[in-house]
């Protein structure tokens, strides 16, 4: 019987935590005919450990491997390769609810048009216990689920990390850009496939974990990618703001934040009355002028090398 539903899983050096990840897809509460095919970045070395990950599953598995590096290349060598009309993306490092599948088959079966898609929620495993710095990453850095008002998401919401498309749309806009491979892919697909209609639709219930601690020193050393990857997108899609660039250029200007937020943001919940507010827009100041320096060198250095510039400025 062909699989409702396939799950595309690009990965690259997390063998652990796949492994975590195809465990939780094994309890799956509907039991359906499920379909996963494991993508290896081409740059990744580690091939044994992905083949014992997957072994001994009671769903079907394989593993494929891409031949350009990045998560673009891999998870369109995943999607052009499954069985399924229905094609859920996840990552390496995504756990999910036991309910997720479920949850996509029956939005999607509900909203059948292929112009449809679904984005799941995700939010950090509780172990090891999420830092104050991962909480502000998901107050429209790394994330902004706080921002969908509803069930209309927006294709600028499209986050790899859960969501569901169906084959007919990717085949209309040929899949990821592999040109763009890793940060801002996501959103660049999905202002394409809005070009075409579009939807995205956000079911909280379709929920997952996402096992990834990180620090603010992981994130210094990201903010070069981000500012390529923002350049890249923004060249090609001129009428679009740089949102990174504008927050970075803005919290740079603004007067220093003091450390003080920070210690108390793991007492003081965001909601606090009055107090919750306060704190953790100091915290939000401090963070973001922490990663400008990185986030705006980055982007200079792109300016110049592809001699492009932003309209407006000089």
């Amino acid at each position: 019987m062909a699989p409702r539903i396939s799950v595309v899983i690009p990965t690259l050096a997390r063998h652990d935590r796949l492994a975590l990840a195809l465990d939780r897809l094994e309890g799956q509460a509907g039991g359906h005919e499920l379909e996963v095919v494991v993508v290896e970045d081409a740059d990744a070395v580690e091939g044994n450990r992905v083949s014992a990950a997957i072994a001994g599953r009671p769903y079907a598995v394989r593993s494929l491997r891409a031949t350009l590096a990045g998560a673009s290349a891999a998870r369109n060598v995943g999607w052009r390769a499954v069985e399924a009309d229905l094609i859920l993306f996840i990552g390496d490092d995504i756990l999910a609810s036991p309910h997720l599948v479920d949850e996509h088959l029956a939005w999607h079966h509900r909203h059948a048009a292929p112009e449809i898609g679904v984005l799941g929620h995700v939010h950090w495993a509780r172990e090891p216990r999420p830092t104050t710095f991962m909480r502000w990453l998901e107050r429209g850095i790394q994330t902004d689920y706080g921002s969908i008002k509803g069930q209309q998401a927006g294709w600028w919401h499209l986050y790899t990390t859960n969501v569901s498309l169906k084959r007919g749309m990717l085949e209309r806009v040929d899949g990821f850009d592999e040109s763009q491979p890793f940060l801002y892919e996501d959103l660049d697909l999905g202002k394409r496939m809005a070009e075409h209609g579009f939807s995205l639709l956000y079911n909280a219930d379709a929920w997952a974990e996402h096992l990834h601690p990180t620090t603010l020193d992981d994130w210094r050393r990201r903010m070069a990618m981000v500012a390529r990857a923002e350049h890249r997108f923004v060249a090609r899609h001129p009428e679009l703001e740089p949102y990174f660039h504008r927050m970075f250029s803005e919290a740079a200007e603004a007067p220093r934040a003091r450390g003080l937020a920070a210690r108390l943001a793991p007492l003081v919940p965001q909601d606090t009355p009055r107090l919750g507010r306060r704190v953790w827009e100091s915290v939000d100041r401090k963070y973001r002028q922490a990663l400008a320096p990185d986030f705006l060198r980055a982007w200079d250095e792109a300016a110049a090398e592809l001699r492009y510039e932003l309209p407006g400025r000089s």
